[in-house]
């Protein structure tokens, strides 16, 4: 797959169906493969961090969460032709998890959340083999537990919904211990999943506004939205320095 080195971060050129093609692919191949879906903030927070743009160039997929990504890397000439969201990717991979028997674990929320969306889900998808559930709340003393409950369950796909960064250095540090063949670190969506959190109505997804309607619902985000224009700014200035392969 083609990329496009976004300050740093390569972020894969591909679109929603794609991705969820790609990762129905991994399911058939036996090893962990890590999946990430960076939006503007994140790229920012790669860009002040070496060793979280690492982090994130080392995953088997990453695709453009936000349409800032999506602009950034029409600016750099190597055009995203959609925003490829978590939530959205996770959709299509469910959809086809429904015909084929795949198992899934849904570890992140609050206390009961996970609970919550698997009963959703069941409800979408009829014949989705969900294995497991694990809300997001634990001590770093627990992890082995938990790596040991997704590994019992014989899930062969994890979607981690810890937020970033929390979930990509979870996902990064315990793959070696996972016996699931793709973890999807997708943030807030086993909110969206159970019904707690409302998606953004279509109209703002098109006009690439879904972040103006979360800072609408939830104005304390005002602070972590303060990165948007920081990153076009970035962009602009300093965008192009990085090599296109």
């Amino acid at each position: 797959m083609d990329k496009v080195n976004i300050l740093g971060v390569k972020v894969d050129m591909v679109g929603i169906d794609e991705a969820a093609d790609k990762i129905m692919e991994f399911l058939d191949e036996d090893k962990v493969h890590a999946v990430f879906t960076p939006n503007s903030e994140i790229i920012m927070r790669a860009y002040r961090d070496a060793e979280f743009c690492k982090l994130l160039n080392g995953a088997d997929l990453l695709t453009a969460d936000g349409i800032g990504v999506v602009y950034a890397s029409r600016i750099l000439k190597k055009p995203i032709n959609e925003r490829a969201a978590g939530y959205d990717i996770a959709r299509k991979v469910l959809k086809k998890m429904n015909d084929t028997g795949h198992k899934l674990f849904l570890f992140g929320g609050k206390p009961g959340v996970a609970e919550e969306a698997k009963e959703k889900l069941l409800i979408d998808y009829p014949n989705l083999n969900i294995v497991g559930t694990r809300n997001g709340y634990f001590k770093s003393e627990e992890e082995s537990e938990i790596v040991e409950e997704i590994n019992s369950s014989g899930a062969d796909m994890l979607f981690v919904c810890l937020g970033a960064p929390k979930q990509e250095e979870w996902i990064n540090r315990n793959k070696e211990n996972l016996k699931v063949r793709a973890a999807l670190g997708i943030g807030g969506s086993l909110d969206v999943f159970a019904g707690r959190v409302e998606r953004a109505p279509e109209i703002f997804c098109k006009l690439g506004l879904e972040w103006f309607y979360r800072l609408l619902k939830e104005p304390w985000r005002i602070g972590r939205m303060m990165d948007l224009p920081k990153f076009a700014v970035t962009v602009l200035l300093h965008g192009k320095k990085y090599k296109q392969d």
